[in-house]
Parts: structure tokens; C-alpha cells; sequence
């Protein structure tokens, strides 16, 4: 199971690498334009994202910033955001790398931020959702990087897999 997290890992780095390196050739104006997106722009999704990761993150590992609000903007200007992106990354596949088989089977407690009450769960089923709603989200980076004219990112799993392999 830590080799399957551990793909996962690497695949979000990857795949957020390609996200990145797609918005940069939008520019401000366009990272920043209402697309009708959940959080409005391209740079509002990624700074979304960033922001839950370090929720996530604060609540895997007891420690670390992380934002009060799932809106949270953490970084008006892009390239400090892409930098963040890249350091949070590495912090995920550090962290994951620590694990064990043990560490994967047990349970962790958090206060969600919707719901203001302890909740204790399974910390694999939550990892994996962690990778989950990054894809999720990059799909919408994705949706608005095409709709403002760019080319489509490739970021299949299988695609990654085959470069690694290469």
C-alpha cells in the first residue's frame, strides 16, 4: 500500500508541475479571469488547493500552517504560489515516505473546517481522497486552461506511468 501512495505522491507533483507550467503561458489576466469555476479563476482553484493540501496536511501530521477557510488565498502572485506548490509537494512525499505498514492501518483525529466536531478516521481512505481531490480540482484547472484557449494538458496516470518507465 506505501508503494501505491508513494506512486500517488509523485504523480502529484508531476501532474501539478503540468498544470503550472500551463497557466504560466496565461498571464495574469488570464489565471485571473471568472471562468464560473467552484473557485472562480485558475488562480483561485490553485490556491485552493494548495490551501487544502495544507489542511490535510496540518491534520495528518499535527503541525504546519494551514488556513482557516477552504477559499483561503495564500499567494496573490503566481510565482510565489508555484513555488509553495512545489515545497507542499515535497513536504507530501517526505511525509509519505516516513510511513509504515502500521501508520497506514491506524486512525487519526481532526476538527473538520464545515464541521466544527472531532472526527476520527481510517488515515489511508483519507490520503487517498487527499490525491483524489487534487485530481478532482486539477480537472477543473484543466476545463479552464482549455476553455481560455490553451492546449490540453495531458495528466493520465497512465501517461505519468509511461514517462517514468522511459
Amino acid at each position: 500500500m506505501i508503494d501505491h501512495f508513494r506512486m500517488f505522491a509523485a504523480y502529484n507533483s508531476w501532474a501539478n508541475d503540468r498544470i503550472y507550467a500551463a497557466a504560466e503561458v496565461l498571464g495574469e489576466e488570464g489565471r485571473r479571469r471568472q471562468t464560473g469555476a467552484a473557485f472562480g479563476s485558475l488562480h483561485g482553484t490553485l490556491n485552493h488547493l494548495l490551501a487544502t493540501d495544507r489542511i490535510w496536511m496540518k491534520r495528518f501530521m499535527g503541525k504546519g500552517d494551514a488556513p482557516t477557510t477552504l477559499d483561503a488565498v495564500l499567494f496573490e502572485d503566481f510565482e510565489p504560489l508555484r513555488a509553495a506548490r512545489v515545497v507542499e509537494d515535497r513536504r507530501l512525499a517526505t511525509w509519505i515516505d516516513s510511513l509504515g505498514t502500521d501508520d497506514l492501518a491506524g486512525v487519526f483525529t481532526y476538527t473538520p473546517i464545515s464541521i466544527p466536531e472531532p472526527i476520527t478516521q481510517a488515515l489511508s481512505p483519507c490520503l487517498a481522497h487527499l490525491f483524489n481531490h487534487q485530481t478532482h480540482h486539477r480537472g477543473q484547472c484543466h476545463m479552464i486552461l482549455t476553455t481560455l484557449g490553451q492546449p490540453s494538458v495531458v495528466l493520465d496516470l497512465v501517461y505519468f506511468l509511461r514517462s517514468r518507465a522511459a
